[in-house]
Protein backbone atom coordinates (compact mmCIF):
# COMPACT_ATOMS: atom_id res chain seq x y z
CA UNK A 1 0.00 0.00 0.00
CA UNK A 2 2.60 2.58 0.61
CA UNK A 3 4.84 1.17 -2.33
CA UNK A 4 1.73 2.45 -4.44
CA UNK A 5 1.28 5.68 -2.30
CA UNK A 6 4.91 6.40 -3.18
CA UNK A 7 4.68 5.50 -6.96
CA UNK A 8 1.37 7.59 -7.48
CA UNK A 9 3.26 10.57 -6.03
CA UNK A 10 5.88 10.93 -8.22
CA UNK A 11 3.31 11.61 -10.86
CA UNK A 12 1.93 15.02 -11.58
CA UNK A 13 -1.19 14.15 -12.25
CA UNK A 14 -2.35 11.50 -9.41
CA UNK A 15 -0.53 14.08 -6.31
CA UNK A 16 -2.22 16.69 -7.62
CA UNK A 17 -5.09 14.74 -6.80
CA UNK A 18 -3.83 13.73 -3.39
CA UNK A 19 -3.16 17.20 -2.59
CA UNK A 20 -6.99 18.21 -3.45
CA UNK A 21 -7.98 15.55 -1.74
CA UNK A 22 -6.13 16.14 1.68
CA UNK A 23 -7.08 19.48 1.66
CA UNK A 24 -10.98 18.42 1.34
CA UNK A 25 -10.00 16.65 4.22
CA UNK A 26 -8.67 19.10 5.87
CA UNK A 27 -12.13 21.32 5.13
CA UNK A 28 -14.18 18.39 6.68
CA UNK A 29 -11.56 18.19 10.08
CA UNK A 30 -12.18 21.82 10.10
CA UNK A 31 -16.52 22.02 9.73
CA UNK A 32 -16.00 19.18 12.88
CA UNK A 33 -14.50 21.63 14.84
CA UNK A 34 -16.95 24.35 14.30
CA UNK A 35 -19.59 24.28 17.11
CA UNK A 36 -23.62 25.44 16.46
CA UNK A 37 -24.58 28.60 17.69
CA UNK A 38 -27.53 28.12 20.78
CA UNK A 39 -25.45 25.03 22.08
CA UNK A 40 -23.89 24.42 25.86
CA UNK A 41 -21.13 22.11 24.52
CA UNK A 42 -19.68 22.38 28.23
CA UNK A 43 -22.36 19.92 29.02
CA UNK A 44 -22.71 18.32 26.11
CA UNK A 45 -20.13 15.49 26.37
CA UNK A 46 -21.45 14.46 29.58
CA UNK A 47 -25.19 13.85 27.99
CA UNK A 48 -23.85 11.80 25.76
CA UNK A 49 -21.78 9.44 27.96
CA UNK A 50 -25.07 7.64 28.62
CA UNK A 51 -26.09 7.44 24.97
CA UNK A 52 -22.94 5.87 23.58
CA UNK A 53 -23.98 2.62 23.33
CA UNK A 54 -27.13 3.99 21.26
CA UNK A 55 -27.95 4.53 17.83
CA UNK A 56 -26.52 8.34 18.47
CA UNK A 57 -23.04 6.54 19.72
CA UNK A 58 -22.72 4.84 16.05
CA UNK A 59 -23.49 8.10 14.75
CA UNK A 60 -20.65 9.98 16.51
CA UNK A 61 -18.19 7.01 15.25
CA UNK A 62 -19.33 7.68 11.75
CA UNK A 63 -18.56 11.33 12.18
CA UNK A 64 -15.55 11.38 14.00
CA UNK A 65 -16.80 12.70 17.19
CA UNK A 66 -18.58 15.77 15.83
CA UNK A 67 -21.84 14.45 16.54
CA UNK A 68 -21.34 14.64 20.45
CA UNK A 69 -19.82 17.72 19.90
CA UNK A 70 -23.07 19.29 17.82
CA UNK A 71 -20.58 21.12 15.40
CA UNK A 72 -21.55 21.87 11.91
CA UNK A 73 -20.97 18.75 10.64
CA UNK A 74 -22.35 16.50 12.95
CA UNK A 75 -24.57 15.13 10.92
CA UNK A 76 -21.77 14.16 8.46
CA UNK A 77 -22.45 12.15 5.46
CA UNK A 78 -25.46 9.97 7.47
CA UNK A 79 -28.50 11.43 5.67
CA UNK A 80 -26.79 10.87 2.22
CA UNK A 81 -26.04 7.43 3.14
CA UNK A 82 -29.49 6.73 4.16
CA UNK A 83 -30.99 8.56 1.02
CA UNK A 84 -28.25 6.25 -1.28
CA UNK A 85 -30.02 3.22 0.82
CA UNK A 86 -33.47 4.47 -0.06
CA UNK A 87 -32.75 4.96 -3.23
CA UNK A 88 -31.09 1.72 -3.71
CA UNK A 89 -34.04 -0.11 -2.19
CA UNK A 90 -36.92 2.01 -4.42
CA UNK A 91 -34.51 1.08 -7.82
CA UNK A 92 -35.59 -2.66 -6.87
CA UNK A 93 -39.43 -2.05 -5.46
CA UNK A 94 -40.24 0.31 -8.17
CA UNK A 95 -39.68 -0.87 -11.75
CA UNK A 96 -40.01 3.07 -13.16
CA UNK A 97 -36.78 3.78 -11.29
CA UNK A 98 -35.67 0.04 -12.11
CA UNK A 99 -35.75 0.79 -15.53
CA UNK A 100 -34.54 4.54 -15.45
CA UNK A 101 -31.55 3.14 -13.62
CA UNK A 102 -30.43 0.04 -16.14
CA UNK A 103 -31.60 1.37 -19.36
CA UNK A 104 -31.65 5.32 -18.73
CA UNK A 105 -27.66 5.66 -19.15
CA UNK A 106 -26.08 8.47 -18.36
CA UNK A 107 -29.02 10.87 -18.20
CA UNK A 108 -31.13 8.37 -15.75
CA UNK A 109 -28.20 8.44 -13.05
CA UNK A 110 -27.91 12.28 -12.96
CA UNK A 111 -31.56 11.80 -12.19
CA UNK A 112 -31.38 9.32 -9.81
CA UNK A 113 -28.10 11.22 -8.18
CA UNK A 114 -29.91 14.28 -7.70
CA UNK A 115 -33.22 12.82 -6.81
CA UNK A 116 -30.73 11.46 -4.02
CA UNK A 117 -29.44 14.70 -3.39
CA UNK A 118 -33.30 16.58 -2.66
CA UNK A 119 -33.47 13.13 -0.28
CA UNK A 120 -30.26 14.14 1.45
CA UNK A 121 -31.37 17.46 1.89
CA UNK A 122 -34.86 16.65 3.37
CA UNK A 123 -33.24 13.95 5.38
CA UNK A 124 -30.97 16.20 6.80
CA UNK A 125 -34.17 18.59 8.09
CA UNK A 126 -35.62 15.78 9.69
CA UNK A 127 -32.13 14.56 11.53
CA UNK A 128 -31.70 18.15 12.12
CA UNK A 129 -35.07 18.65 13.94
CA UNK A 130 -34.31 15.27 15.99
CA UNK A 131 -31.28 16.58 17.09
CA UNK A 132 -32.49 20.34 18.11
CA UNK A 133 -35.41 18.42 19.97
CA UNK A 134 -32.98 16.13 22.19
CA UNK A 135 -30.83 19.36 22.69
CA UNK A 136 -33.63 21.64 23.95
CA UNK A 137 -35.74 18.44 26.02
CA UNK A 138 -32.55 17.60 27.18
CA UNK A 139 -31.61 21.76 28.46
CA UNK A 140 -28.39 21.30 26.58
CA UNK A 141 -28.80 24.80 24.92
CA UNK A 142 -27.76 27.96 26.39
CA UNK A 143 -30.28 29.82 28.58
CA UNK A 144 -33.23 32.24 26.24
CA UNK A 145 -32.17 30.14 23.41
CA UNK A 146 -35.61 28.39 23.43
CA UNK A 147 -37.51 30.10 21.04
CA UNK A 148 -38.54 29.90 17.16
CA UNK A 149 -35.81 31.83 15.88
CA UNK A 150 -33.23 30.08 17.21
CA UNK A 151 -34.69 26.22 16.73
CA UNK A 152 -34.47 27.62 13.12
CA UNK A 153 -30.75 28.41 13.02
CA UNK A 154 -29.83 25.12 15.02
CA UNK A 155 -31.38 23.38 12.47
CA UNK A 156 -30.47 24.54 9.10
CA UNK A 157 -27.09 25.18 10.37
CA UNK A 158 -26.74 21.40 10.81
CA UNK A 159 -29.00 20.60 7.43
CA UNK A 160 -26.20 22.78 5.77
CA UNK A 161 -23.19 20.96 7.38
CA UNK A 162 -24.54 18.10 5.55
CA UNK A 163 -25.04 19.16 2.15
CA UNK A 164 -21.71 20.75 2.45
CA UNK A 165 -19.98 17.41 3.31
CA UNK A 166 -22.27 15.52 0.41
CA UNK A 167 -20.55 18.29 -1.84
CA UNK A 168 -17.30 17.61 -0.53
CA UNK A 169 -17.51 14.01 -1.11
CA UNK A 170 -18.62 14.27 -4.70
CA UNK A 171 -15.82 16.69 -4.80
CA UNK A 172 -13.27 13.89 -3.92
CA UNK A 173 -14.94 11.68 -6.40
CA UNK A 174 -14.45 14.14 -9.59
CA UNK A 175 -11.29 15.95 -8.62
CA UNK A 176 -9.76 13.51 -5.93
CA UNK A 177 -8.60 9.86 -5.03
CA UNK A 178 -11.16 7.27 -4.73
CA UNK A 179 -14.64 7.49 -3.45
CA UNK A 180 -15.13 10.84 -1.67
CA UNK A 181 -18.02 9.37 0.73
CA UNK A 182 -16.43 6.53 1.62
CA UNK A 183 -13.10 8.69 2.53
CA UNK A 184 -15.43 10.89 4.72
CA UNK A 185 -16.32 7.91 6.42
CA UNK A 186 -13.01 6.55 6.72
CA UNK A 187 -11.16 10.01 8.06
CA UNK A 188 -14.12 10.24 10.93
CA UNK A 189 -13.39 6.79 12.05
CA UNK A 190 -9.73 7.33 11.87
CA UNK A 191 -9.85 10.62 13.47
CA UNK A 192 -11.37 8.80 16.78
CA UNK A 193 -8.34 6.05 17.04
CA UNK A 194 -6.07 8.25 18.70
CA UNK A 195 -8.65 8.81 21.10
CA UNK A 196 -9.47 5.50 21.72
CA UNK A 197 -5.50 4.44 22.53
CA UNK A 198 -4.84 7.29 24.32
CA UNK A 199 -7.78 6.45 26.80
CA UNK A 200 -6.11 3.00 26.75
CA UNK A 201 -3.09 3.95 27.75
CA UNK A 202 -4.34 6.81 30.19
CA UNK A 203 -6.15 3.61 31.76
CA UNK A 204 -3.36 1.32 32.28
CA UNK A 205 -1.56 4.21 33.78
CA UNK A 206 -4.07 4.70 36.63
CA UNK A 207 -4.38 1.52 36.65
CA UNK A 208 -8.15 1.00 35.65
CA UNK A 209 -7.59 -1.26 32.83
CA UNK A 210 -4.87 -4.45 32.90
CA UNK A 211 -1.96 -4.18 30.55
CA UNK A 212 -2.85 -7.67 29.19
CA UNK A 213 -6.04 -6.13 28.55
CA UNK A 214 -4.19 -3.74 25.90
CA UNK A 215 -2.14 -6.16 24.42
CA UNK A 216 -5.05 -8.43 23.88
CA UNK A 217 -7.20 -5.93 22.04
CA UNK A 218 -4.12 -4.47 19.86
CA UNK A 219 -3.76 -7.59 18.69
CA UNK A 220 -7.33 -8.77 18.34
CA UNK A 221 -7.47 -5.41 16.16
CA UNK A 222 -4.53 -7.00 14.08
CA UNK A 223 -5.72 -10.30 13.63
CA UNK A 224 -9.18 -8.06 12.04
CA UNK A 225 -7.31 -6.69 9.77
CA UNK A 226 -5.60 -9.56 8.55
CA UNK A 227 -9.26 -11.18 8.18
CA UNK A 228 -10.65 -8.32 6.43
CA UNK A 229 -8.42 -7.52 4.00
CA UNK A 230 -8.77 -12.02 3.03
CA UNK A 231 -11.97 -11.62 2.51
CA UNK A 232 -11.97 -8.27 0.60
CA UNK A 233 -9.55 -9.52 -1.74
CA UNK A 234 -11.42 -12.80 -2.10
CA UNK A 235 -13.98 -14.10 -4.31
CA UNK A 236 -15.41 -17.29 -5.83
CA UNK A 237 -14.88 -17.48 -9.66
CA UNK A 238 -17.44 -19.01 -11.66
CA UNK A 239 -16.37 -20.81 -14.72
CA UNK A 240 -18.23 -19.21 -18.35
CA UNK A 241 -17.71 -20.48 -21.70
CA UNK A 242 -18.50 -18.41 -24.81
CA UNK A 243 -20.12 -20.37 -27.26
CA UNK A 244 -18.46 -19.29 -30.97
CA UNK A 245 -21.01 -17.35 -33.15
CA UNK A 246 -20.48 -15.70 -36.62
CA UNK A 247 -21.73 -12.04 -37.30
CA UNK A 248 -20.83 -11.31 -40.83
CA UNK A 249 -17.58 -12.46 -41.96
CA UNK A 250 -16.06 -12.14 -38.16
CA UNK A 251 -16.32 -15.23 -35.94
CA UNK A 252 -17.12 -14.09 -32.15
CA UNK A 253 -16.73 -16.24 -28.67
CA UNK A 254 -15.17 -19.28 -28.23
CA UNK A 255 -12.99 -17.78 -25.33
CA UNK A 256 -13.33 -19.13 -21.30
CA UNK A 257 -13.80 -16.45 -18.26
CA UNK A 258 -15.53 -16.54 -15.09
CA UNK A 259 -18.15 -14.54 -13.45
CA UNK A 260 -16.26 -13.54 -10.24
CA UNK A 261 -18.70 -13.22 -6.47
CA UNK A 262 -16.99 -11.47 -3.78
CA UNK A 263 -17.21 -13.27 -0.56
CA UNK A 264 -18.14 -9.95 1.07
CA UNK A 265 -20.66 -8.66 -1.40
CA UNK A 266 -22.81 -7.06 1.45
CA UNK A 267 -19.68 -5.42 2.91
CA UNK A 268 -20.47 -3.34 5.98
CA UNK A 269 -24.51 -2.70 5.83
CA UNK A 270 -25.89 -5.46 7.35
CA UNK A 271 -23.82 -4.52 10.50
CA UNK A 272 -25.09 -1.11 10.39
CA UNK A 273 -28.77 -1.92 9.67
CA UNK A 274 -28.49 -4.48 12.72
CA UNK A 275 -26.98 -2.32 15.08
CA UNK A 276 -29.01 0.32 14.59
CA UNK A 277 -32.13 -2.30 15.17
CA UNK A 278 -30.50 -4.01 17.80
CA UNK A 279 -29.53 -1.16 20.12
CA UNK A 280 -33.25 0.80 19.52
CA UNK A 281 -34.34 -0.42 22.86
CA UNK A 282 -31.34 1.34 24.49
CA UNK A 283 -31.90 4.47 22.20
CA UNK A 284 -35.67 4.68 23.24
CA UNK A 285 -34.57 4.37 27.26
CA UNK A 286 -32.39 6.78 26.64
CA UNK A 287 -34.78 9.28 25.86
CA UNK A 288 -37.11 8.27 28.06
CA UNK A 289 -34.70 8.09 30.96
CA UNK A 290 -37.16 5.49 32.41
CA UNK A 291 -37.13 4.93 36.37
CA UNK A 292 -35.52 1.92 37.81
CA UNK A 293 -38.33 -0.69 38.25
CA UNK A 294 -40.49 0.54 35.60
CA UNK A 295 -41.05 -2.30 32.45
CA UNK A 296 -39.09 -0.02 30.06
CA UNK A 297 -36.18 0.32 32.43
CA UNK A 298 -36.59 -3.91 32.70
CA UNK A 299 -36.34 -3.84 28.81
CA UNK A 300 -33.52 -2.05 28.33
CA UNK A 301 -31.46 -3.29 31.16
CA UNK A 302 -32.09 -6.56 29.14
CA UNK A 303 -31.36 -5.68 25.74
CA UNK A 304 -27.91 -3.89 27.51
CA UNK A 305 -25.34 -3.78 24.51
CA UNK A 306 -23.12 -6.17 26.89
CA UNK A 307 -25.51 -8.86 27.36
CA UNK A 308 -26.20 -12.35 25.91
CA UNK A 309 -30.00 -11.52 24.42
CA UNK A 310 -28.63 -7.80 22.67
CA UNK A 311 -25.55 -10.58 21.09
CA UNK A 312 -27.59 -13.53 19.90
CA UNK A 313 -30.39 -10.46 18.75
CA UNK A 314 -27.41 -8.85 17.18
CA UNK A 315 -25.92 -11.80 15.32
CA UNK A 316 -29.74 -12.94 13.78
CA UNK A 317 -29.99 -9.39 12.47
CA UNK A 318 -26.78 -9.62 10.52
CA UNK A 319 -27.66 -12.81 8.86
CA UNK A 320 -30.92 -11.81 8.20
CA UNK A 321 -29.38 -8.49 6.42
CA UNK A 322 -26.89 -10.09 4.92
CA UNK A 323 -28.80 -12.24 2.84
CA UNK A 324 -31.23 -9.75 2.08
CA UNK A 325 -28.84 -7.54 0.68
CA UNK A 326 -27.18 -10.13 -1.35
CA UNK A 327 -30.65 -10.95 -2.83
CA UNK A 328 -30.76 -7.19 -3.78
CA UNK A 329 -26.66 -6.51 -5.21
CA UNK A 330 -26.99 -10.34 -7.01
CA UNK A 331 -29.84 -11.70 -9.35
CA UNK A 332 -29.21 -15.27 -10.70
CA UNK A 333 -32.02 -14.74 -12.96
CA UNK A 334 -30.94 -11.53 -14.52
CA UNK A 335 -27.82 -12.59 -14.66
CA UNK A 336 -28.66 -16.46 -16.07
CA UNK A 337 -30.90 -13.98 -18.84
CA UNK A 338 -27.69 -12.27 -19.79
CA UNK A 339 -25.68 -15.24 -20.31
CA UNK A 340 -28.05 -17.12 -22.43
CA UNK A 341 -28.02 -13.20 -24.36
CA UNK A 342 -24.35 -13.75 -25.01
CA UNK A 343 -23.81 -17.08 -26.13
CA UNK A 344 -22.36 -17.84 -22.63
CA UNK A 345 -22.92 -21.00 -20.65
CA UNK A 346 -21.67 -22.68 -17.41
CA UNK A 347 -20.00 -26.00 -18.08
CA UNK A 348 -22.26 -28.66 -16.74
CA UNK A 349 -25.43 -26.70 -16.41
CA UNK A 350 -27.93 -25.36 -19.17
CA UNK A 351 -28.39 -21.91 -19.57
CA UNK A 352 -31.99 -20.60 -18.50
CA UNK A 353 -33.45 -21.91 -15.09
CA UNK A 354 -30.53 -24.11 -14.22
CA UNK A 355 -28.08 -22.18 -14.60
CA UNK A 356 -29.66 -19.57 -12.78
CA UNK A 357 -30.74 -22.36 -9.68
CA UNK A 358 -26.95 -23.04 -9.57
CA UNK A 359 -25.91 -19.54 -9.25
CA UNK A 360 -28.54 -18.69 -6.40
CA UNK A 361 -27.39 -22.54 -4.39
CA UNK A 362 -23.73 -20.51 -5.12
CA UNK A 363 -24.95 -17.54 -3.40
CA UNK A 364 -26.55 -18.81 -0.63
CA UNK A 365 -23.35 -20.80 0.26
CA UNK A 366 -21.39 -17.66 -0.09
CA UNK A 367 -23.95 -15.46 1.78
CA UNK A 368 -23.82 -17.94 4.83
CA UNK A 369 -19.93 -17.52 5.00
CA UNK A 370 -20.24 -13.86 4.56
CA UNK A 371 -22.62 -14.01 7.13
CA UNK A 372 -20.96 -16.05 9.61
CA UNK A 373 -17.50 -13.72 8.69
CA UNK A 374 -19.39 -10.30 9.61
CA UNK A 375 -21.15 -11.67 12.96
CA UNK A 376 -17.41 -12.76 14.43
CA UNK A 377 -15.97 -9.39 13.11
CA UNK A 378 -19.06 -7.33 14.62
CA UNK A 379 -19.28 -9.97 17.69
CA UNK A 380 -15.80 -10.67 19.29
CA UNK A 381 -15.37 -7.03 20.41
CA UNK A 382 -18.67 -6.91 22.52
CA UNK A 383 -17.86 -10.33 23.84
CA UNK A 384 -14.82 -9.18 25.08
CA UNK A 385 -16.48 -6.36 26.72
CA UNK A 386 -19.02 -8.92 28.32
CA UNK A 387 -16.02 -11.21 29.62
CA UNK A 388 -14.22 -7.40 31.09
CA UNK A 389 -16.13 -4.41 31.76
CA UNK A 390 -13.45 -2.01 31.65
CA UNK A 391 -12.80 -3.03 28.04
CA UNK A 392 -16.68 -1.49 27.18
CA UNK A 393 -16.09 1.41 28.78
CA UNK A 394 -13.21 2.29 26.08
CA UNK A 395 -16.15 1.77 23.31
CA UNK A 396 -14.47 -1.99 22.09
CA UNK A 397 -18.28 -2.75 21.24
CA UNK A 398 -17.74 -0.16 18.23
CA UNK A 399 -14.35 -1.57 17.22
CA UNK A 400 -15.36 -4.02 14.47
CA UNK A 401 -17.66 -2.16 12.66
CA UNK A 402 -14.96 0.83 12.10
CA UNK A 403 -12.34 -1.16 11.32
CA UNK A 404 -14.18 -3.28 8.50
CA UNK A 405 -15.24 0.19 7.30
CA UNK A 406 -11.64 1.90 7.57
CA UNK A 407 -9.85 -1.17 5.76
CA UNK A 408 -12.29 -1.67 3.14
CA UNK A 409 -11.95 1.81 2.33
CA UNK A 410 -8.42 1.90 2.43
CA UNK A 411 -8.22 -1.22 -0.06
CA UNK A 412 -10.50 0.70 -2.24
CA UNK A 413 -8.63 3.56 -2.71
CA UNK A 414 -5.26 1.88 -3.28
CA UNK A 415 -6.81 -0.15 -5.98
CA UNK A 416 -8.20 3.14 -7.27
CA UNK A 417 -5.01 4.67 -7.38
CA UNK A 418 -3.02 1.51 -9.26
CA UNK A 419 -5.84 1.64 -11.81
CA UNK A 420 -5.00 5.05 -12.74
CA UNK A 421 -1.44 4.51 -13.09
CA UNK A 422 -2.02 1.74 -15.02
CA UNK A 423 -4.61 3.58 -17.36
CA UNK A 424 -1.04 5.94 -18.03
CA UNK A 425 0.77 3.15 -18.64
CA UNK A 426 4.05 3.48 -16.22
CA UNK A 427 4.87 -0.12 -16.09
CA UNK A 428 7.20 -1.47 -13.18
CA UNK A 429 5.09 0.67 -10.54
CA UNK A 430 2.87 -1.98 -9.81
CA UNK A 431 5.70 -5.06 -9.37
Amino acid sequence: MLQTIRNAWKIDELRGKMIFTLLILVIFRLGNAIPVPYVNTAILADHFNALGNTILGLFNTMSGGAFEAATLFALSIQPYITASIVMQLLCVAIPALERLQKEGGEDGKKLINKITRFGTVALGLVMGFAYYLMLRNGGLLIEGAEGFMAGIIIVLSFTAGSALVMWLGEQITEFGIGNGISIILFAGIVSRFPIAVSNMIMGTWDGSLPWWLIVLVLVGALALMVLIVVIQNSERKIPVQYAKRVVGRKMYGGQSTHLPIKLSMSGVMPIIFAQALASLPATIAAFANPAEGTWLYTVSEFFNHTGLPYLIIYVLLIVFFSYFYSQIQFNPIEIANNLKKNGGYIPGFRPGKPTSDHLQKVLGKITVFGAVYLAIVAGLPIIVGMISPAAANTGVALGGTSVIIAVGVALETVKSLESQMLMRHYKGFLE
